[in-house]
């Protein structure tokens, strides 16, 4: 019955509470009303009395193996760093346990390829933190730009100059997609300059974000890729895809806080869908579809200021939260009405998953390919070539 559905709660063990954990999946967990917030696992006793006493964790353990062990556990969110990523699913595998597993997947080829078989032989429910699948804009855009790819309809102002003696082109309808990334190297945490935890920077830890949007928005086979690199902050990186699909995606990490992060540009069959920052959708050329859509901002401190919403009115808020932190001596400030990244939804949509009411969220195998195209983009840069996904 509909009223049943979520009686059962899911019990969660979250093994790793950093600050990713403790910013993400912990509140999100303790927040829903499907799940339980069972066990934290951490070796640092700080962070095991912040999940107890502000979280309301109902246990805290140092050993991942007794928190995957409990009877009263029924899933696992893994959000230590790639260091410890192998042995915790192996453990989850053997105690038949579903896994949401924060990305990149691992921090070497090896250890992802055993990831995969150790998740495929035990047949467990997987997901991979690329949250931004999950993110309202995001799956709102991805329907938009599928269903236009796939049941194109004729656009009646689309300009056609040679009509019927138009040339046929093999790759005429054929997508692409434009991603530009946008960060700020100064907020960045010390592990990730130490080679030691971080041994490919950016193009690996956060490249796999955006390589899986580009794998999703395009359903098609990466097949190489071409890559340079400006030191570890600036990377420009092309796919081909085996269909003739194209991807680019510009990482640059000189950049500010203070305009949007992310824009990501689709177009194929005479249509566009973009979304600027996961706060605002706009298409062209795609019958039926609005113009502009706008999604809700998180944590709005301003909600007097850019009342528009979308970009224009993120912008404004944007623009008052700096002037607030300069006043106030506190960068921290400037964070206020942030887009819905997909964090929470991810972690629910896993849950359905789990379930069996929903479909896989972002299995094991979309997370190695987007890996895979993540680390022939490093090698590419390396060696200065194009590199053949066969090869990684």
């Amino acid at each position: 019955m509909e009223g049943d559905r979520h009686v059962k709660r899911i019990r969660w063990a979250v093994v790793g509470c950093g600050m990713l954990a403790q910013k993400q999946h912990i509140p999100n967990v303790a927040k829903s009303e499907r799940m339980t917030l069972q066990v934290c696992c951490d070796l640092s006793d700080e962070a095991l009395r912040l999940c107890r006493d502000e979280f309301g964790a109902r246990e805290v353990v140092t050993d991942y193996r007794k928190a995957v062990a409990r009877p009263d556990v029924d899933a696992i969110c893994l959000a230590t760093t790639e260091k410890l990523r192998l042995p915790v699913i192996e453990a989850a595998a053997e105690a038949g346990k579903p896994v949401y597993c924060e990305k990149p997947l691992a921090r070497t080829l090896e250890e992802m390829y055993r990831i995969r078989d150790v998740v495929q032989r035990a047949g467990i429910p997987f997901c991979v933190g690329h949250n931004r699948r999950s993110a309202p804009a995001m799956l709102e855009a991805h329907a938009l730009f599928r269903a236009h790819m796939e049941n194109p309809k004729p656009c009646p102002w689309r300009f056609d100059r040679e009509g019927a003696a138009r040339p046929r082109l093999a790759e005429d309808g054929r997508a692409a997609i434009s991603v530009r990334i946008n960060d700020d190297w100064h907020s960045w945490k010390a592990w990730v300059f130490d080679k030691q935890q971080a041994p490919h920077g950016p193009m690996l830890f956060e490249m796999t974000h955006f390589t899986d949007i580009c794998n999703w928005f395009l359903a098609a086979e990466p097949v190489e890729v071409t890559a340079i690199e400006q030191g570890m902050l600036n990377h420009g990186v092309l796919v081909r895809y085996g269909t003739g699909e194209l991807a680019s995606l510009l990482m640059c990490g000189n950049g500010t806080f203070g305009y949007p992060k992310e824009l990501y540009e689709a177009f194929g069959n005479g249509g566009a869908v973009v979304v600027d920052h996961m706060l605002e959708i706009r298409t062209a050329g795609l019958e039926g579809a609005p113009a502009v859509k706008t999604f809700p901002m998180l944590h709005d401190r301003h909600p007097a200021i850019g009342t528009e919403g979308g970009l224009a009115g993120w912008l404004k808020k944007k623009q008052a939260a700096c002037r607030e932190a300069a006043a106030a001596s506190d960068p921290s400030r400037i964070f206020t009405a942030e887009p819905d990244k997909g964090h929470a939804h991810a972690l629910e949509r896993f849950a359905d998953q789990i379930e069996g009411r929903g479909p896989v969220v972002c299995g094991v195998e979309d997370a190695v390919t987007a890996t895979r195209v993540a680390f022939a983009a490093i090698r590419s840069a390396a060696e200065r070539r194009t590199i053949p996904l066969s090869e990684v």
